[in-house]
């Protein structure tokens, strides 16, 4: 049995690659697996949370073995030429490699109630579907039709500046980003980072990952309980620190479609 390779509604269709439901199926078993209410206080204290073995290690090796295949992706950035850091990173193109479709599609229902409560405490009147289709539905809608799940590349060197992953009026507030290689093995450095602007004060968290661990984490903002109000609004931005050796892999599943 295989999932169809192009879901529609309404007129609204997105390219999926076709992949066995057994994948799906491991996938979901993987993110259920995980402690929700761990993962869910975190986010409410940090802004960022840690999912463990998300990703088997050939399956690592499996996605990282995409990056030289050119019509997988639909564009290529070299981050020096924009300012962004060093090191580069290609955008996945519809229809989207079978495993990364599961892990966006898998992770989306165990995220949106989170958003949703956000977006209450800071009276925000957004609210999230509870598929990502219908939700990637009101992407399309309006415009955001280009994919952006991505694959990153750096090397001895390269780092990715602090940054927020914003396409479009349409922008899910949580992303999640899953590292391929082996720290210690495959690379020293680039450790993930996460600047809190706070207007009291900036902390920055150094969360450390292994071989398939995903990092959940807040794209753009977080309620934080005001010392004398209620809840209130703190930018976030991530990057990745300079690699000292070696070449480091990582994939970022953003759940909105850009411009």
């Amino acid at each position: 049995m295989e999932t169809a390779a192009v879901r529609r509604s309404s007129g609204f269709a997105v390219k999926s690659s076709i992949f066995p439901a057994s994948l799906a199926n491991l996938i979901a078993q993987s993110i259920g697996g995980q402690n929700w209410e761990c993962v869910e206080q975190s986010l409410d204290e940090t802004g960022n949370a840690v999912l463990s073995g998300l990703l088997t290690p050939q399956q690592c090796r499996d996605l990282t073995a995409l990056y030289t295949q050119d019509d997988r992706f639909r564009t290529r950035i070299v981050m020096a030429r924009h300012g962004f850091g060093r090191g580069e990173y290609k955008y996945f193109a519809y229809p989207l490699p079978g495993l990364i479709d599961a892990l966006r599609s898998a992770l989306y229902p165990h995220l949106f109630p989170i958003v949703n409560r956000w977006n209450e405490q800071l009276r925000i009147d957004v609210r999230y579907p509870d598929t990502l289709h219908a939700f990637l539905k009101r992407c399309h809608a309006a415009g955001q039709t280009r994919p952006t799940p991505l694959m990153l590349r750096y090397g001895k060197g390269d780092y990715n500046c602090l940054h927020q992953d914003l396409y479009g009026d349409h922008v899910f507030p949580l992303q999640v980003a899953i590292l391929l290689s082996r720290p210690g093995d495959d690379f020293t450095g680039g450790e993930f980072v996460m600047i809190e602007n706070n207007a009291d004060h900036q902390r920055a968290d150094v969360v450390p990952l292994q071989q398939g661990d995903g990092v959940v984490f807040a794209v753009n903002q977080r309620p934080v309980k005001g010392k004398r109000t209620g809840m209130r609004k703190v930018g976030m931005r991530h990057g990745v620190s300079r690699l000292h050796s070696g070449q480091r892999h990582t994939v970022g599943l953003i759940f909105h479609d850009a411009h």
